[in-house]
C-alpha cells in the first residue's frame, strides 16, 4: 500500500520533527546549542522509511526560531502530536517509526550516549515525549 502524505501533512511532519531538535538546542542554551542541534539534525537524517523520506526533503522547515523556549514550545508541542495523529490514521507503522526517530534524535541531541542530560534538557525530552504519545 502506498501512503501519500499532502504537502500540509508533510510540513507537519518537518516542524515536529525539526521542531524538537530545536526545542532541546534552546533548552541547552548553557551548554552548546550548536552541538545539540547538530547531532539532532544528525539523527533525523537517518530515518528511514516514509519518515526517513519526508525529513529529507526540502526545504525543511521555515521559521522555528522564537524569542523564548515557551514560544518555540507553544509551535512544536502541537506539531508532534498532531503528526503523530495522522501517521496513526494513515500509516500506523509509520508512527511508531516516526516516534522513535524523534526520540533518538532528542537523545542524540542531549548526548545521552555520554551520560546523563542536564536537569533542563531531561525535562524538554518529557515534554516532548509526553507530546508524541498525547495522540
Amino acid at each position: 500500500m502506498s501512503i501519500t502524505l499532502t504537502d500540509q501533512d508533510q510540513l507537519t511532519l518537518r516542524t515536529a520533527a525539526y521542531g524538537a531538535v530545536t526545542l532541546m538546542s534552546a533548552a541547552g542554551a548553557a551548554g552548546s546549542p550548536h552541538r545539540i542541534a547538530t547531532d539532532g539534525s544528525i539523527a533525523l537524517g537517518s530515518a528511514t522509511g516514509l519518515v526517513g523520506h519526508v525529513l529529507a526533503k526540502s526545504p525543511k522547515v521555515a521559521d522555528l526560531n522564537g524569542k523564548s523556549v515557551a514560544e518555540i514550545a507553544d509551535r512544536v508541542l502541537p506539531a508532534l502530536t498532531a503528526a503523530m495523529s495522522l501517521l496513526k490514521e494513515q500509516a500506523p507503522a509509520e508512527a511508531d517509526n516516526f516516534r522513535g526517530t524523534v526520540l533518538v534524535a532528542v537523545e542524540a541531541a542531549a548526548r545521552t550516549h555520554q551520560g546523563r542530560p542536564s536537569p533542563t534538557l531531561a525535562d524538554m525530552i518529557r515534554k516532548i515525549t509526553e507530546a508524541l504519545d498525547a495522540a
